[in-house]
């Protein structure tokens, strides 16, 4: 049976869901069909027409390898990243969905989200990723400019994006994201503003608006193109923010700005240090298994063949072996580095975070982080709230050295 859309979440709705033994699912399915030159994400180009079903066995093995450790447990979100999930067939994540329903409870509205690149849709396709469970889909329109997209190694043209969202829109899956970068390769301050305006007009519930940074790693990292100084960027940003607002987009976090409702819960999630579980080639996951000292992170080999030969050998192993411990890393979070671990998400967020939330993601008391929460509002990058703490405009514009502030 078909989720029912989510509605999306205020951050009371998502303290409180977190509150119960929920959690979020993130699933990486590493493939595209070419590698964009800033992309530092855990990508490989595809070198055949589909990627092989073969994994989704593996992904369906991975989970039941994590699955003692989330026992009595429930989904609250399911996320597909990659890569370009868009490439596998939506038999594939009807099978994969399916199975993974037979094995623990999914909240009733869980939000599940797949990403998509408009250069990788056939028509019709995504009546069949709603048909298979998706109700929300992230669209990789980074810009609508020819000459951008050339820059940018994208696949898709502006058209494609415009396409993708008719299609988005016949298939009644109306709770869709726009990622749209700024600051790009000989980009001028109106031609990244033109490219907010057409996002807004094309009416996604949600909008990621970054700049492009250049990440190690990266072609653009190793090559490094021509790029406007950060007072324009830094203008155009602005400026951006105001067009957003004006079309009815509140910013939240850093990046992501939304209309009423339609915040990403699985995002939130990773932003208030919650639970998820990370299945799939590269893919992370942290759980609290016993606060404050036993918060694990674990992550999967990044090579597809390696991750799908782990997850066959551990799915193979003696009865009683540990969950996942053959399969990647894992570790367990330091207790003096928890209020960093915190800070990192939680600051990304407009609202900050409220004490009781500190106190349940890390099982640590307020006082762990007094002396650094004062020392961040004398500085003037931190102000308190009613029942918690948030950064200021100065604090979110220098969001680094605030963060960096709470290493132990």
């Amino acid at each position: 049976m078909r989720a029912r859309p989510a509605a999306g979440a205020t951050l009371n709705e998502v303290s409180r869901r977190l509150a119960q033994p929920s959690l979020a699912l993130y699933v990486h399915m590493p493939w595209c069909v070419r590698k964009c030159p800033y992309c530092d994400f855990n990508s490989h180009q595809l070198k055949s027409a589909a990627p092989d079903a073969s994994y989704i066995d593996a992904l369906i093995r991975d989970f039941d390898l994590e699955l003692p450790r989330v026992l009595g447990r429930r989904i609250d979100t399911v996320f597909f990243g990659g890569g370009t999930p868009s490439l596998f067939q939506p038999e594939d994540f009807s099978r994969l969905l399916g199975a993974l329903r037979n094995r623990i409870a999914f909240a009733d509205d869980a939000e599940i989200t797949m990403e998509a690149n408009p250069g990788t849709i056939e028509r019709g396709r995504f009546e069949g990723y709603r048909d298979a469970g998706i109700n929300r889909v992230s669209l990789g329109a980074q810009s609508f400019a020819p000459r951008a997209l050339e820059a940018l190694g994208r696949i898709h043209s502006a058209e494609d994006t415009h396409r993708a969202v008719a299609e988005l829109r016949a298939a009644k899956l109306d709770n869709f994201n726009l990622d749209l970068m700024y600051a790009l390769p000989r980009q001028t301050p109106e031609e990244a503003l033109d490219d907010v305006r057409i996002a807004c007009a094309l009416g996604p519930s949600h909008i990621s608006y970054y700049q492009l940074t250049l990440e190690p790693g990266t072609v653009f990292h190793a090559r490094p193109p021509q790029l406007p100084d950060e007072d324009v960027a830094w203008a155009v940003q602005n400026a951006g923010q105001k067009l957003l607002a004006d079309a009815g987009y509140a910013q939240y976090e850093v990046s992501a700005y939304a209309r009423d409702g339609a915040r990403c819960r699985h995002n939130l999630n990773y932003w208030l240090f919650g639970d998820y579980v990370g299945i799939g080639a590269g893919a992370h996951g942290k759980l609290s298994l016993a606060l404050p000292q036993r918060i694990l992170r674990t992550a999967r080999p990044k090579q597809p063949r390696e991750y799908q030969d782990q997850v066959r050998r551990a799915a193979a192993a003696p009865a009683g072996a540990a969950p996942g411990a053959k399969i990647g890393e894992s570790s367990f979070i330091d207790p003096k580095d928890l209020p960093f671990e915190f800070m990192l998400n939680a600051l990304r967020l407009n609202e900050g975070f409220t004490v009781r939330e500190y106190r349940q993601r890390t099982g640590l008391g307020i006082d762990s982080a007094a002396d650094k929460l004062a020392a961040g509002e004398a500085r003037g990058l931190l102000e308190r709230r009613a029942d918690g703490w948030r950064p200021t405009e100065l604090g979110r514009r220098f969001l680094n050295d605030l963060q960096a502030s709470f290493l132990a």
